[in-house]
């Protein structure tokens, strides 16, 4: 299936992870000229070597917003203008959402939500303007189905499929698009770690934790990190266009609810 993809210029946030490395690969495969960011240069440099394609490497601290001008701004000059969005803003420490200091509130915040929203305001007026883009928001599970001790990510994540749905009405008349992907469990160094915090705080072993994660999903088995990139270039596709305001879950049916 052609995708359309080729020439496009793709800016993945969190490049430097499971999921991010996944996605820029998978993207310069198909064409895309990818900028691949991160907070940690030396991951994003990895990312970018193994995608090729002439993929630019950044280091990219989401929380710096003084930064977003400059940084786009040097996309635009060594790629060309951002046609593709893929915002991953990593994951807060787990722990329960009672009894946060209103600091720690502040800052992920900012972190987690409000980088993604500058940046989008920062890149989809050009979107808008050429009568293409595409926003693709990695959230959580969590959305749906609240994730026990997980109530930072739980709530914040919660902001982005509001903004993203109230963002797809907006822009959707220009041919942009924002949708918002739920990955599940997806092999990535992230599950591993909560995995094994789990099995801490339980007093249990982490192969007891993998387990009972295993039993919940009827595809018996955590999804791998091409999967969930092989829906995100597809939602970044011109076979997508009819596809916004949506979330679409990669879970391998794990979300119980309807």
């Amino acid at each position: 299936m052609e995708l359309g993809l080729k020439d496009r210029v793709a800016l993945v946030l969190g490049a430097g992870g499971g999921l991010g490395r996944a996605i820029s690969e998978t993207l310069a495969r198909e064409g895309a000229r990818v900028a691949a960011s991160d907070i940690n240069l030396a991951a994003a440099e990895q990312t970018a070597a193994a995608a090729g394609n002439g993929a630019l490497a950044m280091a990219w601290d989401l929380g710096d917003f003084a930064s977003i001008d400059g940084n786009v701004g040097r996309i635009e000059a060594g790629l060309g203008p951002v046609d593709i969005l893929v915002a991953i803003t990593g994951g807060p420490p787990p722990g329960a959402i009672s009894g946060q200091s209103p600091e720690t509130w502040r800052k992920l915040f900012d972190q987690m939500v409000v980088s993604v929203m500058a940046i989008t305001d920062r890149v989809s007026p050009g979107m808008c303007q050429r009568g293409w883009g595409r926003i693709i928001t990695s959230a959580s599970s969590g959305v749906v189905s609240p994730i026990p001790n997980l109530g930072l990510s739980n709530a914040l994540r919660m902001s982005l499929v509001g903004w993203s749905k109230t963002l797809a009405a907006e822009v959707g008349a220009f041919g942009v698009t924002s949708n918002v992907i739920l990955p599940g469990r997806i092999a990535t160094h992230r599950i591993s770690f909560l995995d094994d915090r789990k099995a801490e705080r339980e007093g249990r072993s982490p192969a007891e934790v993998r387990a009972d994660s295993l039993a919940a999903i009827p595809l018996g088995r955590y999804g791998a990190p091409q999967e969930y990139a092989d829906v995100v270039a597809f939602l970044a596709s011109d076979r997508a266009s009819y596809i916004t305001g949506s979330q679409i879950r990669v879970d391998g049916g794990y979300i119980s609810s309807i």
